[in-house]
């Protein structure tokens, strides 16, 4: 039992130790959550590495950090976490940019650098056994450097130049824009903004950038993280929905997959041959429409009217083009 506790007590220490070369300032309150333990026994953690010859700087209540320039790299790692390292690398590859992924792939080389023995033949088996396809291009391959553009943007806040093609417009404008965040949903990357000529805050698609510079011009004014949130829920809620409940075979729904939440899968409910499912889409007209029809003849629309006339529409003229 005790060389159990002196064990658990030792990992700890160490984690610690490599948790502070991973921040700026760390709180004695954010180390006791993370290892689940006391703030008592955090204080005599630190203790120990100080005794150790750690240079610690910092005081309780306020944070504790490394003294600059004193680093030690942590060469060890556990099987789970070179599983992490492999699969966040296939992610790197596919869902960022060619530039913020080359990056990667750089600092993956260090990395692999100081892996010795087993752990090194476990990635290079991984690293031919994991592969990650995304359906679509995240990113214009005019622009590699998009998401490494908008980082800096955001981390030294200068203003960026972009031009951009909406969804439903045939010309690129021109905007200067103030980055606030950036999130991966359904696959896509998007930008949320502060746009100088609207003077309001906007989302942007970065597959539909053609053009991307970070100016030297600062930030005109300071911009809040939670604004990302604030924004998306309001545009939610801005936006009108309509309800649609469709009916389709068991054996066709598990097709269907994750990618129904893009639709405003809401719920469903089991029957005896089929799955009743209930969305609230945004464009029942075009989106909704032509995504069901992809598996139309095993579905049936249960509500509303609008989606079967327009159903109907789309397969008449399938059928004047057909003859």
């Amino acid at each position: 039992m005790m060389q159990a506790e002196t064990l658990n007590r030792f990992n700890r220490i160490v984690s610690i130790f490599i948790h502070l070369q991973a921040g700026r300032v760390v709180r004695a309150q954010e180390l006791a959550q993370r290892f689940q333990v006391s703030l008592r026994t955090i204080y005599r953690d630190i203790k120990s590495l100080e005794a150790a010859g750690v240079p610690i700087s910092g005081e309780a209540g306020i944070g504790y950090y490394l003294m600059e320039g004193y680093r030690v790299p942590p060469t060890m790692f556990t099987p789970e976490e070179v599983n992490s390292f492999v699969a966040s690398e296939k992610l790197m590859q596919k869902f960022s940019d060619k530039n913020l992924s080359a990056h990667y792939e750089s600092a993956m080389f260090k990395l692999k650098s100081v892996l010795r023995g087993q752990t090194k033949d476990r990635v290079t088996t991984l690293e031919n056994q994991v592969w990650i396809n995304t359906g679509h291009d995240v990113f214009n391959d005019q622009v590699p450097n998009a998401l490494n553009i908008l980082l800096d943007s955001m981390a030294e806040k200068k203003q960026v130049t972009i031009r951009y093609q909406n969804l439903h417009a045939e010309e690129i404008v021109e905007r200067i824009i103030e980055p606030i965040g950036v999130f991966n949903e359904n696959n896509f990357w998007y930008m949320m903004a502060f746009c100088l000529l609207r003077q309001d805050y906007r989302q942007f698609r970065t597959d539909r950038i053609f053009y991307i510079a970070k100016t030297e011009k600062s930030f005109s004014k300071k911009h809040s993280p939670e604004l990302i949130d604030d924004y998306r829920k309001a545009m939610e809620t801005q936006q009108e929905k309509t309800k649609v409940v469709i009916k389709i075979d068991k054996d066709m729904a598990r097709y269907l997959g994750t990618g129904k939440k893009y639709y405003g899968f809401i719920s469903e409910k089991v029957k005896k041959d089929s799955i009743e499912m209930t969305f609230m889409t945004t464009d029942i007209q075009e989106s909704f429409a032509r995504w069901f029809m992809m598996f139309a003849d095993k579905a049936e629309i249960i509500e509303p009217d609008s989606l079967k006339e327009r159903i109907a529409e789309i397969t008449a003229a399938i059928n004047i083009k057909l003859r």
